[in-house]
């Protein structure tokens, strides 16, 4: 499973990114080892939502429970832009036989993540496999591939603001959040509007990732005003939800019953506290609680994934003695969809949920477990092995001539 050098992996939730040898001028676009890092957290944090203890317990592990909800998937799916603008052409899209055919490995890639993320959601496993999301979002996304950072930044924003409130318009036609059955699926519908990740409100995610990815991450400059932009989002989905929820008249109140009922599906990914436009009450529209599908709540999860990927790039740029001691990590990131597809099924083989043993001791056992795993596998390959199955299936578009 050797890799060719002048070709991008097939990873995905993280596909695409380019593995070429660092360049002079350029270590944080050389080999890009700051978004496997950033991509080896979020795998990290799907493992603490899927199989780690509760969140909202007093101390630190509760504390990061909490922060892993909603934010890590958040995450993945900003690398998922960030992926298909690599693919595309990172800061000038391609054109010609070569943007056709990195059209066509686009489509391949989402046809296939479709096909795997069903597959994973009938075996029944307790939680709701993002993958079958993952692959819509590539299709509708792609279509903008060939505008700049810019434009892309402009119709997220605007995404976030129309998404969230066309669904709540929706909601008496397609019906509430439905966590169905484990094993059952409900096609477009589920996908489009009342899955655990609906494409009408996590696209922004995704054409965000891609605006990020079209801009100059090699200067510092650049690198900061994203950072601080990052920043700016998340202090105004959260502060803003805050101030909203206090300054509405019987928000916090409606807020609280909302969280006093019965919940979500305590099987399915999502926190059991999330509130927002799938509760009783107009007022979960203000909630910028994970997975509340509101507005404010994007925002503030794209900002702290913008936050997350950039202090990776920075940090796997400016210490080289960081990037070896973070290698496991970067190597887990590396082969993003095996390790996601691998705790899945690794879920469903153990069934988990009736477990005797500590759920942090089950989290800590799949982390070790992936990353010794990755680590090894890492150093006599360049991609994990799905990975490498993505590359030789799409590798298909090269056929396209003319």
């Amino acid at each position: 499973m050797t890799q060719r050098a002048d070709s991008p992996p097939a990873d995905a939730p993280s596909s695409g990114h380019e593995r070429g040898e660092p360049t002079p001028g350029a270590p944080a676009l050389g080999r890009l080892v700051g978004l496997d890092l950033a991509r080896g957290l979020a795998v990290f944090g799907m493992y603490a939502v899927h199989v780690g203890p509760a969140p909202g317990q007093n101390g630190v592990v509760g504390y990061l429970m909490e922060l892993a909800q909603g934010r890590s998937s958040a995450l993945f799916a900003v690398l998922a832009g960030f992926s298909v603008a690599l693919i595309t052409g990172r800061r000038t899209p391609k054109t010609g036989l070569a943007g056709r055919q990195a059209v066509a490995k686009v489509i391949i890639r989402a046809v296939i993540l479709m096909a795997l993320g069903t597959a994973l959601t009938l075996t029944g496993t307790p939680v709701v496999p993002i993958l079958a999301f993952y692959g819509l979002f590539f299709l509708l996304v792609l279509p903008l591939y060939r505008l700049a950072a810019k434009p892309l930044a402009l119709i997220a924003v605007a995404w976030a603001l129309v998404g969230p409130q066309l669904l709540y318009a929706l909601k008496p036609v397609v019906g509430g959040r439905v966590f169905l059955s484990y094993g059952q699926a409900n096609g477009p519908v589920s996908l489009f509007f009342t899955g655990g990740y609906p494409a009408l409100t996590w696209v922004p995610f995704v054409i965000a990732g891609m605006a990020v990815a079209r801009c100059d991450l090699a200067a510092t400059a650049v690198r900061v005003r994203l950072a601080f932009t990052g920043v700016a989002l998340a202090t105004t989905g959260y502060g803003g939800s805050w101030l909203a929820l206090r300054v509405v008249p019987g928000a916090a109140e409606a807020v609280r019953k909302a969280r006093e009922g019965p919940g979500m599906s305590s099987g399915s990914s999502v926190s059991p506290d999330s509130i927002g436009i799938f509760g009783d009450t107009p007022a979960g529209m203000l909630a910028s609680a994970p997975h509340s599908e509101a507005t404010l709540s994007i925002v503030a999860a794209t900002g702290v994934a913008i936050v997350v990927i950039t202090a990776c790039l920075a940090a796997m740029e400016a210490f080289p003695r960081l990037r070896r001691l973070a290698r496991p990590v970067i190597a887990v990131g590396s082969m993003s969809l095996t390790a996601y597809v691998y705790h899945i099924v690794a879920i469903w083989l153990l069934n988990t949920e009736d477990r005797t043993t500590s759920s942090l001791y089950v989290l800590l056992g799949f982390i070790a477990s992936v990353t010794v795993l990755a680590t090894i596998w890492s150093r006599f390959f360049q991609r994990g092995p799905l990975e490498w199955l993505m590359g030789r299936a799409t590798g298909i578009a090269r056929r396209i001539r003319g």
